[in-house]
């Protein structure tokens, strides 16, 4: 019963201050405000923030401080703007040990680094409900790697780098059977149900993704994670939840206990125990699907083994801090020293000491074990507690000034407090609850500073209304002075979790601006007018196809039959930046093509029916853009009609027809 009274004051709470707005917020924003996030015509936003696009499975580019949305870059979902997940050469980047799954939840990203500072190389993103984790590539802004983990269910803990980008960790949201142990009955929980933590190593030279290996741990519920840098560099920490190990109405069973834990994992001996064999092969099957920038093609394949260390076994290499109540947010302050917390139902935020969890793991100071993992005692490890910071402490970033800024989703707020003395310094309300917070290089050694983002969930009274539902929202805060200064309230894509930021010249000096011709390894490129033509093997026709300012080549085709499977290998012929062509035709049921200067993609198209079918340009590409269209005629199956293509009514190599399974 006080369980059940301590939520619903909670929820109470919750109601009360979204339902209640704040008094004086038309005067929150500082008079200067519009002066500070105003990028004029011409000139460039001093910082990219790359956002997670939540329940829409993408990741969103926007700039600061203007709050501008740059770009929509698809990772996990399949996008009909530019065909990913839909052109054959995307397709294999959603394949899975499940088939092929179109779509995925995805929450977290994370900067690559280089001795503790990000260094604009790549980008990687978690997929929370079909666990995967992704690489973008920031020269590109393009997804070329996709790596599902085996043994893991609710892939939230996710996606967290070391400083050197030598691991990128994953852990189990829901603790789950292992793979292939076959129909486990829900009620054997405590005695079936593990949690994985895989440790995904990323090749130095072509950052590779591998499964270095995974560490068995208890069944809890993983939720946040965040390396050690500096001093604690070869530790990271887990915050979980449930230690009640209950498997249903989770909101009251798993909130019993006063603390749960954060748990350290000493990934450099782990390292060491892999090395002396000390982990088991497991078989299992997940997928691996990588996209190659020459060919322009990508490939999935599915892998069998993985190899895991037992956290029960080998005692020295995960240790359990106690950390009260249910902790959702985990993070590392940029000295490495500091660990701090979140407890979602806490009233206070701790602060662990690093140095104090080596002298108490080196004493022995252990008040317990947990499934044959040490639990470390709580005061031995506590540099000290955050006081009535707010209600409902969730996430904490740093700013390389000894301050925390910590979001409060119950009281709507952001706290500002100093990490030394535990005290708070500053507090301003976000109106409706904050979730994430982002300060550019937040979790690095070195951050920038200067901007916080706030990535609020409920957005009442914000903008104006859309129906049931609301846009979500973000907002940005000076934060270079003492006080915390709101400049910007701007709406997002999707329902963003957390985010990453940097210096915009980190990326932008990497960019490519288009593919050389000369380069292009595509088994189906068409590198000039004159390589144009139309291929029928069997019932397969391949159309060889150039796009260039202002028409297709060929933009006549005739022969083709219902049933056919046609594949348009659309090449770009343009070598100029930002000129793409779209490409489209009449009842295509995936969706079009848009072809970067220099790229071929192809379009699977099955006509059901005989009839004329346009194909036209769909992005505006110069004054005669309505003028880049051409025809597809469709015969009915079995026809005589030869396979003919023309540019300009000059007629080309007309094939016959022949027969099914011949090539002509």
């Amino acid at each position: 019963m006080k369980t059940y009274k301590k939520i619903g004051l909670a929820a109470f709470a919750a109601v009360s201050i979204v339902a209640c707005k704040p008094k004086g917020t038309q005067t929150a924003v500082s008079g200067d405000a519009a002066e500070k996030v105003y990028v004029a015509p011409g000139k460039h936003d001093e910082v990219y923030n790359f956002v997670s696009g939540g329940f829409n499975g993408q990741i969103s580019v926007v700039g600061l401080p203007s709050g501008r949305t740059l770009k929509i870059v698809p990772v996990f979902s399949v996008h009909p703007e530019n065909g990913y997940g839909f052109s054959e050469e995307t397709k294999p980047m959603l394949e899975t040990s499940h088939g092929f799954v179109p779509w995925d939840d995805q929450h977290h990203l994370a900067l690559s680094q280089t001795n503790g500072e990000i260094d604009g190389r790549y980008l990687f993103a978690n997929a929370n409900n079909t666990p995967r984790v992704a690489k973008i590539d920031l020269t590109t802004f393009k997804t070329t790697e996709i790596i599902e983990i085996p043994n893991s269910a609710g892939n939230h803990s996710s996606p967290f780098l070391t400083e050197n980008t030598e691991y990128v960790v994953a852990g189990t949201r829901f603790a789950v059977p292992v793979d292939g142990q076959g129909d486990v009955p829900i009620e054997s929980f405590k005695e079936n149900f593990k949690g994985y933590l895989s440790f995904i190593g990323i090749g130095k030279e072509d950052g590779k993704m591998d499964i270095t290996f995974q560490i068995e741990a208890p069944g809890f519920n993983f939720d946040l994670s965040h390396a050690g840098k500096g001093k604690s560099h070869g530790w990271f920490f887990f915050s979980c939840y449930n230690s009640e190990q209950a498997n249903t109405l989770l909101e009251v069973n798993a909130s019993q206990n006063e603390k749960d834990f954060i748990m350290a994992v000493n990934w450099k001996k782990a390292e060491e125990y892999l090395k002396a064999g000390k982990a088991k092969k497991m078989a299992v099957e997940y997928a691996h699907n990588t996209f190659d920038e020459s060919t322009q093609m990508a490939k999935s394949e599915i892998l069998k083994e993985v190899s895991v260390l037992s956290a029960k076994e080998l005692k020295d290499i995960c240790y359990l801090i106690p950390c009260p109540k249910s902790p959702h947010g985990c993070d590392i302050d940029p000295t490495g020293e500091y660990i701090i917390g979140s407890g979602k139902l806490a009233a206070l935020i701790p602060v662990f000491s690093f140095d104090k969890l080596m002298k108490a793991i080196a004493d022995k100071n252990f008040s317990g074990e947990f499934d044959g993992i040490p639990i470390v005692k709580y005061d031995a490890v506590l540099h000290g507690e955050v006081q009535k910071p707010g209600l409902g402490p969730l996430h904490t970033e740093f700013d390389g000034k000894g301050n925390a800024y910590t979001s409060m989703f119950v009281s709507s707020e952001v706290v500002k407090w100093d990490i030394a003395t535990c005290k708070v310094l500053d507090r301003t309300p976000t109106f409706y609850s904050v979730g994430h917070l982002m300060i550019p290089g937040g979790d690095t050694k070195n951050p920038y500073g200067k901007y916080l983002v706030a990535y609020n969930k409920i957005t009442k009274d914000r903008y104006l209304p859309t129906g049931p539902e609301l846009t979500q929202s973000a907002q940005l805060f000076d934060i270079s002075g003492d006080k915390m200064k709101l400049l910007l309230d701007f709406p997002t894509i999707g329902e963003p979790h957390y985010a990453q930021a940097g210096p915009a010249a980190l990326f932008t000096k990497n960019q490519i601006k288009f593919y050389k011709l000369e380069d292009n390894k595509h088994p189906y490129a068409t590198k000039g007018e004159a390589e144009s033509k139309v291929v029928r093997e069997g019932n397969k026709v391949h159309v060889y196809m150039t796009s260039i300012r202002s028409h297709f080549a060929p933009d006549n085709i005739e022969g083709v039959k219902v049933g056919d499977e046609v594949y348009f290998h659309v090449t770009n012929l343009e070598q100029d930046w930002d000129v793409p062509h779209g490409f489209a035709v009449k009842g295509a049921q995936n969706a079009e093509l848009l072809i970067m200067p220099g790229e071929t993609c192809t379009l699977k198209w099955v006509p059901l029916k005989p009839g004329m079918y346009p194909m036209y340009c769909t992005d505006f590409c110069s004054a005669l853009h309505q003028e880049m269209q051409g025809y597809v005629r469709v015969s009915p199956a079995g026809s005589n009609t030869p396979l003919i293509y023309s540019l300009n009514n000059k007629k080309d190599n007309a094939q016959s027809p022949v027969k099914q399974g011949e090539t002509k």
